[in-house]
């Protein structure tokens, strides 16, 4: 391994002209596929085999004109007339009919667009369900779709129009004019405020670590450029496989994070070899011949994580884990052939533009003495207070998570100074909390030949599920009866039923009554010889969580299993492989605990109390996995490679944070800071994720990484690298310390002696 990446690193230092234009070369054919093949992205949630999935199936079939949940993009403009007045005034229906002739005219909408209509009371014998004006007079609703394919085809700027719109009304006539529904939000493109925060705070990092602005600069270039590719190849990929409007988001947060930590190890090495070599292309061999071995690793681990959520067979998360681990992919590459290409450009001049002189301070042996090495020392001095304290902390920060409560984001749980937000308060207060989470029951009638016993079957089957607890109403709202001249034809084969809940979206007692409706559907299909199914957003979402929560212990299992053997063959080693999983665990459980403390109860004020998003757990675990075993990777393998050439453990441990602690602090720093960027999002899934990568990158690399490893590690002592004999033989050396190189700066062994050892060059 390290012979290849070593022959590869000086190769493309030397022949960077031909590096530099094969990247720029895959970038034109990569953006003239997405150009040419690139369809648009999608926001499906759906799931083949779940039992909403099958419902919508069935009526697919029975009615094959109806549109599909997560493809329409509906608006509800809800208007509100003061207290003590009624819609029915002259003002207010001068303020309505005004929103009606002026919806048409907003962008992506069409002349074919159906008209708004004046809210109105359920007609008589109808269902209150389908009543768009309350029984007071106060709160009516309007509604529209925009002419979209899809949600990901929706603009910004055709919702800010809207909103304007609605703000001016409200302004003009005097009434509370709100909107929601899944055509009120548009999810903006990668290359916005939180990645020029991010971007921001990593170049102030990359300054203080080499002190030179072309050296800080080398690590932005190579990630935003790997990032840039990344996402040209994800636009590429829509011609394959359905990918969620959310993805490109979620792998610019990812790839740009490990894009600029992957160089700036590797950048690190090649300045620390500059010290030991004259010659560049053979520094920057040595550079990527080890710290490029600790990438390919690192990448790797992140590699198996993100694809193993191909395991848990859910489409959307599927590609989701695809698409990231494609810009890993390319994120380590690029670290490994760009980044050599533009140091052997660069030359001399890679470390100019010096805003500090790098001088580290030697010990009287010549080592560097730094930081790394004063806090390692401290951390010996009392290995198992640090350890047990770093233990009882993070299972203090995973006590809430015994509180989480997993469920898609609604409207009803936005922040509340969104309109989604006080529209969704407007139809609870007006017309029930269970208007804005309906259920959709598809029957389907087409074993009953007699159009009478259709009908009286579509009524029982309605009479059956009305009266369910907390169902506030339930009616026939549509059967695929053929029309002639203007009126139906028959029964029809097929019925919908809405069904509104007494209880909102996302209370439990919703849940509760899907749960009753599918444990009585079996019954009632045989008293009326029909079959029947529930669908519609609540079931389906709520079908989604079940079998993520179902999905979790698999994803576990293979992502550890799959990691804890690629460690062992990293390391060398049974015991470090274990405790860096058992330190992972630590830190994963106490990065949700503090997620839901702070984002689902609100604790401190920072955040409006609202469900984790369903897919969160087994997101976050594939991706704190991976870049905690990053850190595992790169902070480890320098005190193996002392170890190697002859460094007892506690010095080996000493001589890896006098290496790498630096470097490992600027990288998790960086990535700290990028994730974080992401709280400033609109977005409350890209919001509550950036919050919990960043918690994560906390609770693993300054206290797992920094703090419990190295000092379970002085407690092992020697018994750190034990690994039986039988599998010694087995295994093959990958030779990630870079031994088998001919290198003037090989590490330092020692000769016996007191405790102050006199260190000599192998």
């Amino acid at each position: 391994m390290a012979r290849l990446l070593y022959r590869l690193g000086s190769t493309a230092y030397r022949r960077w002209p031909y590096f530099i234009a094969g990247w720029l070369l895959l970038a034109v054919v990569l953006g003239s596929l997405a150009a040419a093949f690139s369809k648009p992205m999608v926001d499906s949630f759906s799931i083949p085999g779940i039992p909403s999935e099958k419902a919508a199936d069935i009526q697919q079939e029975l009615f094959p004109e109806a549109e599909d949940a997560f493809d329409s993009v509906p608006v509800s403009i809800v208007v509100s007339a003061p207290e003590g007045h009624t819609l029915a005034e002259p003002e207010y229906q001068a303020a309505i009919q005004h929103l009606i002739d002026e919806v048409p005219t907003l962008p992506q909408t069409a002349a074919e667009n159906p008209q708004l209509v004046a809210p109105a009371l359920a007609p008589e014998g109808a269902s209150p369900g389908a009543a768009t004006l309350s029984d007071d007079g106060r709160t009516g609703i309007l509604g529209f779709e925009w002419d979209v394919a899809g949600p990901s085809d929706l603009e910004k700027t055709s919702i800010d129009d809207l909103k304007d719109l609605l703000s001016d009304t409200a302004d003009e006539y005097g009434l509370t004019v709100e909107a929601n529904g899944a055509g009120t939000a548009a999810m903006e493109p990668p290359g916005g405020t939180a990645e020029l925060i991010g971007i921001g705070i990593a170049l102030i990092v990359l300054l203080l670590t080499f002190g030179s602005f072309i050296a800080a600069g080398m690590p932005l270039l190579n990630a935003i450029f790997g990032v840039g590719l990344g996402m040209t190849g994800i636009t590429a990929m829509t011609a394959l496989m359905d990918i969620g409007s959310s993805t490109p988001m979620l792998a610019t947060m990812i790839g740009l994070a490990v894009g600029i930590d992957y160089t700036l190890f590797i950048l690190a090495r090649y300045r620390s070899e500059l010290s030991h070599t004259g010659d560049r292309a053979h520094a920057a061999g040595i550079a990527v011949g080890t710290a490029g071995s600790a990438v390919v690793f690192a990448g790797l681990t992140v590699l198996i994580a993100l694809s193993a959520l191909a395991v848990v067979r859910i489409p959307f998360l599927t590609a989701m884990g695809l698409a990231a681990a494609a810009t890993v992919f390319v994120a380590v590459m690029v670290a490994l052939t760009l980044l050599p290409a533009l140091l052997g450009l660069s030359k001399s001049w890679a470390f100019r533009g010096k805003v500090r002189d790098y001088a580290p301070k030697r010990d009287e042996h010549g080592r560097v003495h730094n930081n790394g090495v004063r806090w390692a020392r401290l951390l010996a001095k009392a290995p198992v207070a640090w350890a047990l304290g770093a233990v009882l902390l993070l299972g203090a920060l995973a006590v809430p998570i015994t509180q989480m409560y997993l469920a898609f984001p609604t409207d009803s749980t936005a922040a509340s100074d969104t309109t989604q937000r006080k529209a969704a308060d407007l139809k609870s207060e007006a017309f029930g909390p269970g208007r804005e989470g309906p259920m959709t029951l598809v029957v389907d009638g087409r074993g009953i030949a007699n159009d009478d016993e259709r009908q009286a079957a579509f009524d029982q089957v309605q009479a059956w599920a009305e009266k369910q607890d907390d169902v506030a109403y339930a009616s026939i709202v549509a059967t695929n009866a053929p029309f002639k001249d203007g009126a139906p034809d028959g029964v029809g084969t097929g019925a919908i039923i809405n069904i509104t809940p007494s209880s909102g979206p996302d209370d439990p007692a919703t849940l509760d009554l899907l749960e009753a409706l599918r444990d009585g559907q079996s019954a009632i299909e045989d008293q009326t010889d029909t079959v029947v199914g529930v669908t519609g957003l609540t079931a389906i979402t709520t079908d989604v969580s079940d079998r993520l929560n179902g999905a979790l212990p698999i994803y576990l299992a293979v992502v550890i299993g799959l990691a804890f053997i690629l460690l062992v063959l990293v390391f060398r080693s049974i015991l470090v492989p274990l405790t860096a999983t058992l330190g992972f665990l630590l830190s994963v459980l106490a990065t949700l605990g503090a997620t839901v403390a702070i984002f689902q109860e609100g604790a401190f004020g920072i955040f409006e109390g609202q469900p984790i998003v369903s897919f969160m757990p087994v997101f976050l675990i594939g991706v704190v996995f991976g870049l905690a075993m990053d850190y595992q990777v790169f902070l480890v393998t320098r005190m193996r490679e002392a170890h190697v050439h002859g460094l007892p453990m506690h010095e080996a441990v000493v001589d890896g944070f006098r290496n790498s602690a630096r470097v490992v602090v600027a990288a998790a720093s960086i990535m700290v800071a990028v994730f974080s960027g992401f709280i400033l999002e609109d977005d409350a899934v890209v919001k509550s994720m950036g919050f919990a990568l960043a918690a994560s990158i906390i609770f693993d690399a300054f206290i797992v990484r920094m703090v419990l490893i190295p000092s379970v590690l002085y407690l092992l002592g020697e018994k750190a690298w034990w690994l039986p004999a039988w599998l010694d033989r087995i295994l093959p050396n990958v030779d990630i310390e870079g031994e088998s190189l001919e290198r003037d700066s090989a590490p330092v062994s020692v000769t016996k002696g007191d405790e102050d050892r006199e260190l000599v060059s192998v």
